[in-house]
């Protein structure tokens, strides 16, 4: 069975001391909130817009930009591993990848020519 967010809220501080913000989907409570508020957390329910059609929602697109970052790499596309232990380390290495520290930018090749190929 998969964690409630309340559990999850909970694992946060010890796992993660630097976080002190999460936003939320609309259809979280006020306990939910409350709960996080007790932790030392902000949580922000993000809202859906009140017009009709399509509405990108606030901060939903780093979510929907990190899911397209890990499923440009053909190991996370589909749920290959065995062990979660070995998704977590692979979203790990994208993860780094891509991040600004990195010397590419994402989708970009390290290598500009073949290792082995001699250029003339």
């Amino acid at each position: 069975m998969p964690p409630t967010c309340k559990q999850t809220l909970t694992e946060v501080p010890a796992a993660h001391p630097s976080v002190t913000k999460v936003w939320a989907d609309g259809g979280y409570q006020t306990s939910v909130i409350q709960h996080g508020a007790d932790l030392g957390i902000d949580v922000e329910v993000v809202q859906r817009p009140k017009e009709k059609g399509f509405q990108p929602l606030p901060k939903r697109w780093v979510i929907e930009r990190t899911f397209g970052w890990l499923m440009q790499h053909r190991r996370l596309a589909r749920d290959y591993e065995a062990l979660p232990q070995r998704s977590r380390t692979m979203i790990h290495w994208v993860m780094a990848a891509n991040s600004p520290e990195h010397p590419h930018q994402p989708g970009e090749s390290k290598q500009t020519s073949h290792p082995h190929r001699r250029e003339h």
